[in-house]
C-alpha cells in the first residue's frame, strides 16, 4: 500500500483529502504542522509527501529546504497562493510538482499517480549501468552522482532528469519528452517546471547559470548535455 504523508494545518481540509485518498487505496498519515516532520520521515519514509505552504511555525518552503537533504522521494506542494513566483520557488527548492487550493480531488489524484508512475518506471528499468564524462560519474544502481570526487546530492527527480540528459549526450532532449516521461503531463507551452529543474541541476553541477556550457538550452526545442564539459 502506498504511504502518503500529508502536512496540512487546516484540519477539515486535511480530513477531506485523507478520506478521499484512503478511499482510493492509499494509506495516509496526517500532520498539522512541520514540528515533527523530520522525525516522521526518518521513522517511516513516505512514498509521497504532500506539503502545504502556509503552515504555523516553519512554512512549507523552509521545511522543504530542511528535509530535502534526507528525503529524496516525490514531494508535492499544495498551496492556496496562485502565484507564479511561489510555484517557481517551490520547484527551485526541490518540489516535484504543485497544486493550487482548492484542488479538485481528481486533479490531486492524477498528480499523485503521475509521480508514482515516474518512480515505478525508473525502478522497473533496473538499470545498473554507470556513465562517466570527465570528472562526472553517474551511477544508476546507487543513484549517486559525483563530480571531481565530490558527491552531489540530487532529488529523485533531479537524478532522473540528469540520467535522461546524459543518456542522450550530444543530442537535443526534446522538452515534450521531459514532460511526458518525467513530469507526467503534456507540455502546455507555459509550464516552467522543466526549466526550473534544469536550473537546479546547473547550480548543483557548477554550471554557469548565465552562460551554461554543461547543460545548454536549445530554444524552442529542449536541452543539450555537453559530454566533454566535465573536466
Amino acid at each position: 500500500m502506498t504511504n502518503i504523508l500529508l502536512v496540512e494545518d487546516d484540519k477539515r481540509l486535511s480530513s477531506l483529502v485523507a478520506d478521499f485518498l484512503t478511499e482510493q487505496g492509499f494509506k495516509v498519515t496526517c500532520l498539522f504542522d512541520g514540528s515533527t516532520l523530520q522525525q516522521q520521515i526518518e521513522r517511516n519514509p513516505p512514498d509521497i509527501l504532500i506539503l502545504d505552504v502556509m503552515l504555523p511555525g516553519q512554512d512549507g518552503f523552509s521545511l522543504c529546504r530542511t528535509i530535502r537533504s534526507s528525503y529524496a522521494g516525490p514531494l508535492l506542494f499544495m498551496t492556496a497562493r496562485d502565484d507564479n513566483f511561489d510555484q517557481v520557488l517551490g520547484l527551485e527548492l526541490g518540489a516535484d510538482d504543485y497544486v493550487i487550493k482548492p484542488v479538485e480531488p481528481r486533479v490531486l489524484l492524477a498528480r499523485i499517480h503521475a509521480l508514482l508512475r515516474r518512480v515505478k518506471s525508473t525502478a522497473s528499468k533496473k538499470d545498473h549501468r554507470q556513465m562517466s564524462f570527465g570528472q562526472l560519474l553517474i551511477n544508476s544502481a546507487s543513484r549517486q552522482v559525483t563530480l571531481a570526487s565530490k558527491q552531489i546530492a540530487l532529488t529523485s527527480h533531479e537524478f532522473d532528469l540528469l540520467w535522461m540528459l546524459a543518456e542522450n549526450a550530444s543530442q537535443v532532449v526534446d522538452r515534450n519528452k521531459i514532460y511526458d516521461e518525467l513530469i507526467g503531463r503534456p507540455y502546455d507551452g507555459l509550464d516552467r517546471s522543466a526549466d526550473v529543474r534544469i536550473s537546479r541541476l546547473r547550480k548543483k553541477l557548477f554550471d554557469n547559470q548565465q552562460n551554461p556550457y554543461r547543460i545548454k538550452t536549445i530554444w524552442g526545442k529542449g536541452f543539450f548535455f555537453v559530454p566533454d564539459a566535465w573536466d
